[in-house]
């Protein structure tokens, strides 16, 4: 074979080698293809065919002999542990997965669902007393989340009586709202015309938790409440306010607690309820207190919640709630650093029971301002830095001249007693008619009003090209006003009601408006 042949045939056999090559090579590509779509549809056969597992509710753990006791379908058993199951980050109450050979082998998630109940009481750190449903007490353990101490009486817990394990701490909106405890900024500087009332308040309240050693050695008990009442408006929550924001520790960062309940909100359609919402602002006051700060728990509109037993015309739901009150006033455990400071308008619903000695012991009437206290009043909204119209300000001989002539030009027309302040004659029950004039309806909340009013007028002449700042006219506009809409709300409201609302100690019949000034 000659030479040429033999190049010729070995360049054939290269490139046969070269052909098997590649084809070698595309079936092992294949080969390896296929070895993974085998080794995935093993797994997923794997997965298929797995036995199932059950969910086990974990309890405890032994580690010397590697194993738990665990509740599995309501039976408590001890199971053994698979080698790749930490023990130590089981927490009490996880659920637990067994296998068919009742084989913890993984851990699971916590229950998310369960009955409610309330925190009645803390036993331990690992165990709590609750109240379920037709105020049945259970004592249950505490699962691993929530054994970190921050649980207080009143909280909502939602727990398996079964198990008896409680899960989780359910922020209740509704209640939560109400024990978020405030720290009021008014102080008794804030209020106008009520110093009397003022000195009463303090001490009745601030004496005894500034100098308790004092009333120890004398043997004084001091009182567990006071009550404000009186008409509308007149200060009665402002003065709840200052006395916490003054109980405030001087020269420390700990702030007396201000726990404000409004009666309506505590009212609810189902039985029981408002009585819970009672003990839970009991318990968390006391919770606070615990910290040696004082806790001042203010019921407005008192008379809503606490009203004359049998008084109901459906539901009598204060035949409940009343005694519950009375309960957590005068029971075992004591209210050390809680006031209670109660306030309405209407006093003479309030069940007598909540009224007697030892229990709202001071009773305080807020009454409506006089001349002296209007002035006052009046001084806290009208100060020296608002603008003031530049041609009073030059002939009063300043701002602050002028701002007084104004406040007493307000106050001589609220106080006046002629014809022209006449709004109503209220016929009374003995037959006698008597006028009603603007200063009987006077009250720290109308004077703001009147203030309010004028300044709004006075921004709107400013913006509409008039001279800017207040003047006497504006002051008076808001004067007219506020008598109108008086007037017209004593027209629309009954009688008897009126009256008491605004002071009147006789019951009276009828009121006919007259004419007189805003009309």
């Amino acid at each position: 074979m000659s030479s040429d042949a033999r190049a010729d045939r070995i360049d054939e056999l290269q490139r046969l080698v070269v052909s098997l090559e590649e084809k070698n090579g595309r079936l092992s590509g294949a080969l390896t293809q296929v070895r993974g779509e085998l080794v995935r549809l093993q797994a997923q056969l794997h997965e298929v065919n797995r036995p199932p597992q059950t969910l086990a509710m974990f309890l405890g753990a032994d580690q010397s002999s590697r194993q738990i006791d665990a509740v599995v379908n309501g039976r408590r058993m001890r199971l053994a542990v698979a080698p790749a199951l930490d023990l130590a980050a089981l927490s009490y109450g996880q659920w637990v997965r067994v296998d068919d050979k009742m084989i913890a082998v993984a851990p699971d998630s916590f229950t998310r669902t369960g009955s409610m109940a309330s925190v009645l009481e803390l036993v331990g750190p690992d165990r709590v007393l609750v109240a379920g449903d037709a105020g049945q007490e259970h004592l249950l353990h505490l699962a691993g989340p929530l054994r970190h101490g921050n649980l207080r009486p009143g909280d909502s817990l939602m727990v398996d009586l079964r198990s008896g394990i409680a899960f989780e701490r359910i922020v209740r909106s509704d209640v939560e709202q109400l024990l978020t405890p405030e720290t009021p900024e008014t102080t008794y500087a804030d209020i106008g015309g009520l110093d009397a009332q003022i000195q009463q308040v303090r001490d009745a309240i601030e004496l005894p938790l500034r100098h308790p050693d004092l009333y120890r050695a004398y043997g004084l008990r001091p009182p567990k409440g006071i009550l404000l009442y009186g008409p509308p408006g007149s200060g009665k929550t402002l003065i709840a306010k200052a006395v916490a924001n003054s109980l405030t520790r001087q020269g420390s960062q700990a702030r007396t607690y201000f726990l404000s309940i409004k009666g309506p909100e505590l009212l609810n359609k189902f039985v029981g309820e408002t009585e819970r919402q009672i003990r839970a602002i009991f318990s968390r006051a006391r919770s606070l207190a615990a910290g040696d700060v004082p806790v001042v728990i203010f019921f407005d509109e008192m008379e809503a919640l606490f009203r004359t037993r049998g008084t109901g015309v459906s539901s009598d739901v204060e035949t409940m709630i009343v005694p519950q009150l009375l309960a957590e006033m005068d029971g075992v455990e004591a209210l050390d650093n809680v006031v209670i400071i109660g306030a309405s308008n209407r006093a003479d619903m309030i069940d007598p029971a909540v009224l007697r000695p030892g229990r709202l012991d001071v009773r305080i009437r807020v009454e409506r301002p006089d001349r002296d206290g209007a002035v006052d009043i009046f001084s806290k909204y009208l100060t020296g830095d608002l603008p003031i119209r530049a041609d009073e300000a030059a002939a009063a001989g300043g701002a602050d001249r002028a701002t007084a002539a104004m406040i007493t030009a307000a106050v001589d027309r609220l106080y006046a007693v002629d014809e022209s302040t006449t709004l109503f004659e209220a016929t009374l029950a003995s037959g006698t008619v008597r006028p009603i004039h603007l200063a009987d309806i006077v009250s720290g909340a109308l004077i703001a009003g009147i203030v309010e009013r004028a300044k709004k007028h006075a921004i709107k002449e400013a913006l509409e090209g008039g001279a800017p700042g207040l003047s006497l006219e504006h002051l008076m506009r808001g004067v007219d006003e506020e008598t109108r809409e008086s007037i017209e709300l004593a027209a629309t409201s009954s009688p008897d009601d009126w009256a008491r609302t605004i002071g009147l100690r006789e019951d009276v019949v009828a009121i006919r408006p007259v004419e007189g000034v805003g009309r």
